[in-house]
């Protein structure tokens, strides 16, 4: 009896093992299928990703694709009449004349971050312009950082060279300051260095990505890029005039020298950026180009009626002054014969010699802040108007609409002190007392 229980309890303990070795195989095969099916399931994912991948490549050839049959058709549009030009000259028993490279006016760029519907826009007008004169103004876009869909909208252009600019966020100098102003400025100095110190440009003109331009965008920077080559006095061209509001301006053809940078759209000479690169700012690149001991004393051409348009109500500024003094710009809709223009007259001699002559001519107003705009407005000539400091300046501007802002002591668009706009057609000439003297005024209206 003894033994048969004995017996059974080891044939207990030798199934028990049995079924123990059993489930532990059993849990093996599950957990190796498991696995199996976990590396099926991330080869099916990988693959996914992968044809995911050869999709949006394919996408992206496609895009070339058409971009290239469309550039591919100009050509042969333009072939085609070159042919037929050739075949008149060869029936007149005359040689074709040789086409030589255009040597560039200036290279153009974009300057781009992180907005590719304004970027778009842009790109639309220049090219509207720049395409047929390619050679001449070369196009390029330079993106701030690494947003794709910049990338894609800057390369889906034909004939606009991309380059890119990536830089972690810069320190900034003050606590809440915005890391907005150093990476611009780290951005221009890039794009700048790139084109003038990498590619070899003589000249610059630098737009943004917020910005459409005038029909004759092209032609005033061509004819004023000879006064940046003669006058020494001049550092740089911009196509903005800061009251360049509609009730502000009348003259398409009308240019001024200008102590205050305008920026927003403007031309610099590889010279002007040998002396600024090494000490380029930080931050705040436009305001320190304002500053006296940058300029030195030399001047910038502005025109009266703006080249192009900011339409860039978002952006790092936060739309500053947006509607009250961009939206009203008046861009130039009259295509002005430049060529035809005497850039001479833009010569400091000859310049100060018109301004004092148009202010001597004027009639002086000395009582508008107790008669309001009456005085000017029952007039029909010029007008000029002395202020005698900062604050009455503002006050003076405050009354017309014009722009109150000073910087390093110069108004904006002044030049010796004088700022000129446009009031029911006729000038206003706000003066300093000495400007006729600055301005070198003999009393000779000749």
């Amino acid at each position: 009896m003894v033994r048969v229980e004995c017996g059974a309890r080891v044939g207990l303990v030798v199934a028990a093992l049995l079924f123990l070795l059993l489930q532990a195989r059993l849990f093996a095969v599950q957990t190796n299928y498991a696995d199996r099916i976990a590396q099926a399931v991330d080869g099916e994912n990988k693959c996914s990703r992968s044809k995911r991948a050869l999709i949006d490549q394919f996408s992206a050839q496609q895009g070339k694709i058409v971009a290239l049959e469309d550039e591919r058709e100009k050509l042969e549009n333009k072939n085609a009449q070159l042919s037929v030009l050739v075949g008149e000259y060869r029936r007149l028993g005359k040689a074709a004349p040789v086409l030589e490279k255009q040597k560039p006016v200036a290279a153009v760029v974009i300057m781009a971050c992180n907005r590719p519907d304004y970027l778009d826009r842009t790109l639309k007008s220049v090219l509207k312009y720049q395409q047929p004169i390619a050679q001449k103004f070369p196009l390029f876009v330079s993106q701030d950082g690494p947003m794709e869909s910049v990338k894609a909208k800057a390369k889906s252009f034909v004939g606009v060279e991309y380059m890119q600019h990536l830089e972690g966020d810069p320190a900034t100098r003050n606590p809440g300051e915005m890391v907005a102003y150093y990476k611009i400025a780290r951005h221009y100095k890039f794009a700048l260095s790139e084109l003038f110190d990498v590619r070899g440009f003589q000249k610059v003109i630098i737009l943004e990505d917020d910005m459409e331009i005038a029909p004759d965008f092209f032609e005033y920077f061509e004819a004023t890029s000879t006064v940046l080559d003669c006058d020494k006095s001049v550092v740089a061209v911009s196509s903005w005039n800061d009251n360049g509001q509609k009730q502000f301006v009348s003259d398409p053809e009308a240019l001024y020298r200008s102590d205050f940078f305008p920026g927003l759209g403007w031309m610099l000479t590889r010279e002007f950026w040998d002396e600024l690169s090494p000490i380029w700012p930080e931050a705040y690149w436009d305001d320190w180009l304002r500053l006296n001991s940058t300029r030195k004393g030399r001047q910038f051409i502005r025109p009266e009626v703006c080249r192009t348009y900011n339409f860039g109500e978002h952006g790092s500024s936060m739309g500053q002054f947006y509607y009250q003094y961009l939206v009203p710009i008046k861009l130039n809709d009259v295509l002005v014969d430049w060529k035809s223009k005497d850039m001479d007259m833009l010569s400091e001699e000859r310049f100060n010699k018109e301004l004092a002559r148009m202010i001597a001519t004027a009639m002086p107003i000395t009582n508008l802040e107790a008669d309001g705009l009456q005085m000017v407005e029952s007039v029909n000539q010029d007008v000029s108007i002395e202020y005698e400091s900062q604050s009455h300046f503002e006050r003076l501007a405050r009354k017309f609409g014009v722009f109150e802002e000073w910087k390093d002591g110069i108004p904006r668009t002044s030049y010796k002190g004088v700022v000129v706009f446009r009031w029911k057609h006729k000038r206003v000439f706000l003066t300093r007392p000495d400007s006729l003297e600055a301005l070198g005024w003999k009393g000779d209206l000749q």
